[in-house]
């Protein structure tokens, strides 16, 4: 990854608040450019490896219900910039314009399989493919939809500084959110209110904690 140089970041993210989590990452760019060396090789390798589940998974999505293979939508990476992220599909078709952005526990829009794959964390599969592309990390912040973003205090505007993540010690601790708020009658209104601000102060402490061996502990965490 390319850090930036302070003048160069958008104008948005040049605000106090931002430049003390910037001037903790600009000690650490040789770090940075082995952490997107070691997402390359990774990413690439893991791709291979799965290149049996992708077939199954696919096919298994197929049958299920009528629709594509792929859920396609707009998240946020480094700087702010939009990128559209890959997940298999759990939803039927045309599900992400019925109902709130987040899906709750047990939603009625989630297929069979959808349910099987969300379980077992499997839908997040194809992202292989954004962190391979450069548009996402092995560890890093949770890829937030263009509609969170908007509700990001301005400390929070600092997690832009490292580009989205497929896992992070703040993700597994909020790996079953959508049980936090499966009695919430509006779960994106909760979801801003009660677990947003939470989570990016949690994400804001691991990011100032950056090193390559924190990238491998919250892997094989992961694992």
């Amino acid at each position: 990854m390319k850090f930036r140089d302070w003048k160069y970041l958008p104008l948005w993210m040049q605000i106090p608040e931002v430049k003390e989590y910037y001037d903790i990452l600009k000690y650490k760019k040789i770090q940075l450019r082995l952490k997107r060396l070691f997402d390359i090789i990774l990413s690439a390798f893991a791709i291979l490896l799965l290149i049996p589940v992708f077939f199954i998974i696919s096919c298994a999505i197929v049958i299920d219900s009528r629709g594509g293979i792929f859920f396609r939508q707009e998240r946020v990476t480094t700087y702010g910039r939009v990128f559209r992220i890959h997940k298999f599909r759990t939803m039927y078709k045309g599900a992400e314009t019925e109902g709130s952005i987040l899906a709750k526990d047990k939603d009625s829009r989630v297929t069979k399989v959808g349910a099987f794959l969300r379980a077992h964390r499997l839908d997040e599969l194809p992202q292989l493919f954004d962190v391979l592309k450069g548009d996402m990390s092995f560890v890093g912040p949770r890829p937030q939809s263009v509609y969170f973003v908007k509700h990001f205090n301005r400390e929070a505007r600092a997690v832009f500084l490292m580009p989205a993540g497929i896992t992070s010690e703040t993700t597994l601790k909020y790996l079953h959110e959508g049980e936090m708020l499966k009695d919430e009658e509006d779960i994106d209104d909760a979801y801003i209110r009660k677990i947003l601000p939470e989570k990016m102060k949690m994400q804001l402490e691991e990011m100032s904690r950056f090193s390559i061996i924190n990238d491998i502990k919250a892997i094989k965490n992961t694992i």
